[in-house]
């Protein structure tokens, strides 16, 4: 498959100002040479005439020939900068097709080209289609660290700790005979296995934090029926994005909407009513709205009276009590409780700076190794466990520690894509869009 020379529109849908076609493979070379003459030198842009296999006009561009190793697959490369008109587009991709052994592109294919020859590793691949995707501020710098090694450097750099404890461990069994090779030298390297594993439950508390910059940090709007939920998140969204009415139950699934808030992508959930004695349906979506409370990184507990039920499953620190209808109600503001009118507005500024300096407290990105996705979150965890068997079983021969070290070590290259990633890779690079 890899034989294959692969093309694709990698600037997105026409018409447009301009269009870039990227190909890929061992007849790039020949494709250049035969659409648009000699080889411009590399890295070059070059103005050309290009034309079809009948030696026909299809537009004028900019061509750019990269030469492998040095180019973005490790491959070949080359790229034509075309108008943008769907025309143009759609006759020069004809074109590529026409060549012996040359195909469109998969989604993900250049990049997982690129990952195969080694010009990046998994979590590299995975922060530039973060970066492709990123809506918000913090995404986009979240992912660009990613992009750039920031992971790739800290779980390598935990996988060399590993795999040096588990030498020093060898030279000691192996090499106990040997006078330079002292008889302890293995009880050195477990301060720096402990100091490990302490990083690594502290990276791992970050979890949340990296998913809430990734995926969206999610508010869910919980309270009785007719609290003002549905007012309140319509509100925040700036129009009437669910129904508000007297009448109880209206809302009977949880209903998302995605905002920006701050520079940071945020879910804002409306819920079911909690109420009792709810008919069944009105139960489910009760039950789906403890559900979203449960899992949310922050509640907003509404209660016209003043008076707020017991969320279970929920922690009291995630909890903000909103006392709603201001208008009817008077104000209150105690710690995380404020009052608002969606009638009036009023309290409505007060709540979204509070959310504003929330989201810049819990969602800073100046730690910018935090694990984005539940392959690093699991994979770390697997790490953490063995790494402490290997220190608390210090009972164990050495043989059995330096296993456990091993096996540790092996987690984190499943990280980066050392070992047992093939299960995966279709996943990871399914992200990226066609020309990618």
């Amino acid at each position: 498959m890899h034989m294959d020379t692969i093309y694709a529109l990698s600037s997105g849908n026409t018409p447009s100002g301009v269009a870039v076609i990227r190909v890929s493979g061992g007849g790039s070379r020949d494709i250049v040479e035969l659409h648009a003459g000699d080889l411009p030198a590399p890295r070059s842009a070059i103005l050309r005439l290009i034309r079809d296999r009948n030696g026909n006009p299809i537009d004028r561009g900019i061509v750019l020939w990269f030469p492998g190793p040095g180019s973005f697959t490790g491959e070949d490369c080359a790229e034509f900068h075309l108008h943008g008109g769907r025309a143009v587009v759609d006759r020069m991709l004809e074109e590529l097709g026409a060549h012996p052994d040359s195909r469109m592109a998969e989604a993900g294919e250049f990049s997982r080209r690129a990952f195969v020859n080694g010009k990046f590793d998994l979590t590299e691949a995975e922060g530039l289609a973060d970066l492709i995707a990123s809506e918000t501020e913090a995404q986009r710098v979240l992912a660009l660290a990613q992009a750039s090694g920031a992971l790739h450097d800290l779980y390598k750099g935990w996988r060399a700790r590993l795999l040096h404890g588990q030498a020093m461990i060898a030279a000691e069994i192996d090499f106990a005979d040997e006078e330079d090779v002292p008889g302890s030298v293995s009880a050195e390297i477990w301060d720096d296995m402990a100091s490990l594993a302490e990083e690594m439950h502290i990276h791992l508390g970050e979890a949340r934090r990296g998913s809430a910059i990734r995926e969206g940090f999610r508010i869910a709007i919980v309270g009785p029926p007719n609290a003002g939920k549905s007012s309140l998140l319509n509100a925040l969204a700036g129009s009437d994005v669910t129904i508000v009415s007297d009448e109880p139950g209206t809302t009977r699934d949880a209903i998302e909407v995605r905002l920006s808030i701050a520079g940071h992508l945020v879910l804002v959930i409306d819920t079911a009513g909690i109420r009792e004695g709810a008919e069944k349906i009105e139960a489910e979506g009760i039950r789906r709205a403890f559900v979203r409370a449960a899992d949310a990184d922050l509640v907003l507990h509404l209660s016209e009276t003043g008076s707020w039920s017991v969320l279970g499953g929920v922690d009291e620190d995630r909890i903000w009590r909103v006392r709603s209808k201001r208008d009817v109600s008077g104000s209150c503001n105690v710690g995380h409780e404020v009052a608002v009118s969606t009638k009036t507005s009023d309290g409505l500024q007060g709540l979204l700076a509070m959310l504003e300096e929330h989201l810049a407290a819990v969602l800073s990105v100046d730690a910018i190794t935090l694990p984005t996705r539940q392959r690093h979150f699991d994979n770390v965890k697997r790490s953490l466990e063995d790494l402490k068997t290997a220190l608390e079983n210090d009972a164990d021969a050495l043989e059995i520690r330096a296993e456990a070290l091993r096996v540790s070590a092996d987690y984190l290259g499943r990280i980066i894509g050392h070992s047992g990633v093939e299960d995966i890779l279709g996943i990871i690079f399914s992200e990226f869009c066609v020309g990618k």
